[in-house]
């Protein structure tokens, strides 16, 4: 922290206290109690039941989980290649190739991504690429929104990089492709792996693009959370909203100690 003095931290942490506590942690709250609750007709909820995550965690809510990991993932694994490929390409351009290519990739994320799902549908409802009313159409949309930051964060890696490592490696007479894959990308790993958790977290909370591309046998759970609310089962939008929630987080989890252990190799 950087204030010194006593009163000042205290000062910094009641601050912190007060913004993060109405802004961030009620509403997480409130959501976890409504979705323990039966009916909410008084200051606090009431009737406490664990029925709702019975259902959140089965059928019809336990493929769209499995559909919302399995298009996070999917969609993480592409932005990182595409995205930190590109970053590793934009490092050897000059200044003007390098800024073109950053215009490329924040494209998709200086416009609402209801604006991104609409082209996405648009370029890939008809012949040679239809893609509309399968899966991978909302895999191609949460990949052109998420590649951005993968590429950013790479991006940003790579800049802090000591080309000293590969100049020792090239001198020793490592090749081209050995110095990419023995120096470079061991020492991005983490910076590989804070990528891969930023995209996933965001694909995993991805609504506005998924609405308009999503066919009936590949519903993420999101659009499930919204479907819930929108008919008034508030309580089982909250259910489904903790276990997207819990899901996220576990996998956040298992990203930052895989990163934690690549900083220390």
């Amino acid at each position: 922290m950087l204030v010194h003095s006593r009163a000042g931290k205290w000062a910094t942490w009641a601050v912190f206290l007060l913004l993060f506590v109405p802004l961030f942690a009620v509403p997480l709250l409130v959501i976890l109690a409504a979705s323990l609750a039966t009916n909410w007709s008084g200051a606090f909820p009431s009737g406490p039941t664990v029925e709702r995550y019975a259902a959140a965690t089965s059928g019809d809510s336990l493929q769209a989980l499995t559909t919302s990991l399995a298009t996070a993932l999917a969609a993480s694994v592409l932005a990182l290649t595409l995205g930190g490929w590109a970053a590793l390409a934009a490092a050897s351009l000059r200044t003007r190739g390098k800024r073109l290519l950053d215009a490329l990739f924040i494209l998709p994320v200086a416009v609402p991504s209801v604006v991104v799902g609409l082209a996405v549908l648009v370029a890939y409802s008809r012949q040679p690429v239809l893609l509309n009313g399968t899966r991978w159409i909302v895999i191609l949309a949460h990949t052109v929104l998420v590649t951005a930051f993968a590429y950013q964060s790479v991006a940003a890696a790579v800049r802090r990089l000591d080309p000293m490592y590969e100049h020792a490696a090239a001198g020793l007479g490592a090749s081209p492709a050995r110095v990419l894959w023995r120096v470079k990308l061991p020492l991005l790993l983490p910076s590989l792996t804070s990528a891969v958790g930023l995209c996933f977290a965001l694909s995993m909370g991805e609504l506005s693009a998924t609405m308009m591309l999503y066919p009936p046998d590949w519903t993420p759970l999101p659009v499930q959370i919204f479907a819930a609310t929108d008919r008034g089962s508030l309580f089982t939008g909250a259910a489904l909203a903790v276990v997207l929630m819990t899901s996220t987080l576990l996998v956040l989890a298992a990203v930052s100690r895989i990163r934690t252990r690549a900083s220390y190799r």
